[in-house]
């Protein structure tokens, strides 16, 4: 691997469903799949063990694929809030294998994800899986969709500069500044365009 290519550990987080995707990013914004899979546990076991067994799934994925950098889904408000209460134990048994490791964490909210891999905020979830399929050049999307979801989530941190020190939609360090958004398009796929024009206008609305 190179040291312009960073590997991307992404985790839908949740304890009957946890999603793991493990993709490449090389510096051009080329992103190659490297796994997925999904980690389960059983809702008739004790807490304390279906966290334990989330904790052991993280720890062999990076163990096994030592990644430099893990995207986490981060926890968001529903009107289920035992789905709240899972996905937070679940995302904190993954932060606690990542730390163990030194392996930086960082997080990205659902519209983030959906933005960055579709151009939309709002996408549904096949729409996200359609978008990991073509992005990654695979031939169907991954089943259950919570490891679909994790490729989406490691292709956002990648796309977004991640821990690399660069700015997605700059393409420049982003302690250096921004380019002009005009530069930063030539190069981007139709949804990483989207992705910076999004952020764009976003910036541009909070200096008002």
């Amino acid at each position: 691997m190179t040291t312009a290519t960073q590997r991307i550990l992404g985790v839908d987080p949740g304890l009957t469903r946890c999603g793991f995707g493990l993709i490449d990013m090389a510096g051009n914004r080329t992103a190659s799949f490297v796994d997925v899979g999904v980690a389960g546990t059983d809702a008739a076991d004790p807490l304390d063990v279906r966290v334990l067994r989330i904790w052991e799934a993280t720890e062999r994925w990076i163990e096994r694929y030592r990644p430099d950098a893990l995207a986490l889904e981060r926890v968001f408000a529903q009107t289920n809030v035992n789905t709240v209460i899972g996905t937070a134990h679940a995302s904190g048994a993954v932060i606690a294998s990542a730390a163990r490791h030194g392996v930086p964490v960082a997080w990205h909210t659902p519209s983030e994800v959906k933005a960055a891999v579709t151009g939309e905020g709002r996408a549904d979830k096949a729409s996200v899986a359609r978008m990991v399929v073509r992005i990654l050049q695979l031939d169907e999307a991954p089943r259950p969709a919570d490891a679909a979801d994790a490729l989406a989530i490691a292709i956002c941190h990648g796309w977004r500069g991640g821990g690399t020190g660069v700015d997605a939609t700059a393409r420049t360090e982003t302690h250096q500044g921004a380019r002009p958004l005009a530069a930063a398009r030539s190069g981007m796929t139709p949804a990483q365009r989207a992705w910076a024009e999004a952020e764009h206008r976003a910036k541009r609305g909070g200096r008002r």
